[in-house]
């Protein structure tokens, strides 16, 4: 496999543009990304708790939750067309103007969640509609990823790209941890039936506002300097999507499958743990949120912290201890879970959020420098969207259906242990071949 060489290498345009600083930019990176997550998030977790019974009233309990859980894989499948589509503008017109395409797009779908009527008012259409907004949801993050990071690594110093490229991966734990917080507030003001009735919109039309706070900001960065280099030059790839899947199929694979593990594992810690402790082990959903909530602060604070690291030490030795701990820690997560006790939830928690950000953390970085910059929005997005759609978009609606055919956790912890794995060899195999590149 040839591997690009590192964007750190490129000499930035000179001119007379002033420049937004690096800090700036991936502070930004990081606001953006973290409206655009919380969006999403609130979908999960309503998902798992209302979804089923108001647009699914006449599936089962099981049925009903799984059939929500459908629903939300479709996000999924929808986040590689984002990432191609964005991906082909963000390279051929900038990384700048894609950020604000996906976000006005996540806003106005998830607005839209928070005014659709339910089964009971106009029955069918509901979750046809339901299932519409979140492919316009999925369109949205599938291409926020990429022009994100990009705008944040690619602004970095050298020695840091690591480091400035982990702030919208921070936006990940960040817009969970918004949304987790919305959601307690409201478990906490309202009874179950007032939730069922109107308070799950609360987060939905809260949306709003949040985008329009994310656009002011995305609206005052500068555009990528090494984007406009390759302006510059004219060097702009006609058709990047075809010259990725050309030039660079191996490490497009390599990447999706080397993200797979995290995401699936972060999608049933974001979303599935939820229903799960609610529905199977008759925890209250406010214990759920908080325990959640925790895990997910523990999980923002690791990021930047294996970033960091993977600027000293290299991306690979930090991504590949992570992925064999995380591949570790998995084979304990739901033994301790299903303990029942809070504490004992709580250690498997925080041991998935530590995991999770050791391995999420570098992710930026490394696939930034796996393809040259004028194809690197349409190399990068795709390699993550890919991986997204095989871990997470499938992960809670697998785990239900597996716990549901034995009755037992132990196939979701055989699941979650295998993909794990997976994802450790795909990395090895891009550590290889870098070392015989360098050599």
């Amino acid at each position: 496999m040839t591997l690009m060489p590192s964007a750190a290498s490129t000499a930035v345009p000179t001119g007379t543009t002033r420049r937004a600083s690096p800090l700036k930019v991936a502070a930004a990176s990081f606001v953006g990304t973290a409206i655009e997550w919380y969006d999403y998030f609130v979908y999960g977790m309503a998902a798992a708790v209302v979804f089923g019974p108001l647009f699914f009233p006449t599936f089962s309990s099981g049925a009903g939750t799984l059939a929500a859980f459908a629903t939300y894989s479709v996000g999924f499948l929808a986040r590689p067309l984002g990432g191609v589509v964005m991906g082909h503008f963000g390279d051929r017109v900038g990384r700048k103007s894609m950020l604000v395409t996906s976000l006005v797009l996540m806003g106005v779908a998830t607005a839209g969640v928070g005014l659709l009527p339910t089964y009971d008012a106009i029955g069918v259409w509901a979750p046809v509609l339901l299932v519409t907004l979140r492919f316009i949801q999925g369109i949205g993050v599938g291409g926020e990823w990429g022009g994100a990071v990009l705008m944040a690594v690619e602004h970095a110093p050298a020695n840091k790209r690591g480091l400035y490229g982990s702030f919208p991966q921070m936006g990940v734990p960040g817009g969970l941890i918004l949304a987790n917080l919305v959601f307690l507030t409201l478990s906490a003001t309202t009874s179950d039936a007032a939730f069922a009735a109107w308070g799950w919109r609360v987060p939905f039309l809260a949306s709003a506002l949040l985008v329009v706070i994310g656009l002011v900001i995305r609206f005052n960065i500068t555009e990528s300097p090494e984007f406009e280099q390759v302006k510059e030059s004219g060097d702009e790839a006609r058709m990047p999507i075809v010259t990725v899947l050309k030039e660079h199929p191996r490490q497009v694979l390599l990447a999706a499958g080397g993200f797979m593990g995290n995401n699936t594992v972060g999608y049933i810690f974001m979303a599935y743990l939820l229903g799960y402790g609610t529905n199977n082990l008759g925890l209250e959903r406010s214990l759920m949120l908080t325990l959640t909530l925790v895990g997910a602060v523990a999980w923002l604070a690791v990021i930047p912290w294996a970033a960091a690291l993977s600027d000293r030490h290299g991306r690979h030795r930090v991504l590949l201890l992570g992925s064999a701990g995380l591949a570790g820690w998995m084979a304990v997560l739901f033994p301790l879970v299903d303990t029942a006790s809070p504490a004992l939830i709580l250690v498997g928690i925080l041991g998935t959020a530590f995991f999770l950000g050791v391995t999420y953390g570098p992710i930026a970085a490394l696939f930034s420098d796996l393809f040259k910059a004028k194809v690197r929005y349409s190399g990068a997005s795709l390699g993550y969207q890919i991986g997204s759609v095989l871990g997470g978009g499938l992960a809670p609606t697998l785990a239900t259906a597996l716990y549901a055919a034995g009755d037992s956790s132990a196939p979701v912890t055989a699941y979650l242990v295998v993909v794990s794995l997976v994802s450790l060899g795909c990395l090895a195999v891009v550590a290889r071949d870098t070392r015989t590149h360098a050599s």
